[in-house]
């Protein structure tokens, strides 16, 4: 696992852990920063996966001309 994804997993994390303790005490400012720390964390993720992609199959064409 990639630095990146990892440090994407452990916001993803972050922000469920501040999304609940938001619903649990009824802070909805606190539910709400959580629930996008984690969608953005998500997004990030994502990206990494994409790029992870992109590069794999580069390399594959970059076999395929040799």
């Amino acid at each position: 696992m990639s630095q990146e994804k990892l440090k994407s997993k452990v916001e993803q994390a972050s922000g469920s852990l501040k999304e609940g303790a938001g619903k649990l005490t009824g802070d909805k400012e606190l539910e709400a920063k959580g629930f996008v720390e984690k969608t953005i964390a998500k997004g990030k993720e994502l990206a990494d996966d994409a790029k992870d992609a992109v590069e794999e199959a580069v390399d594959v064409v970059k076999e395929k001309l040799k």
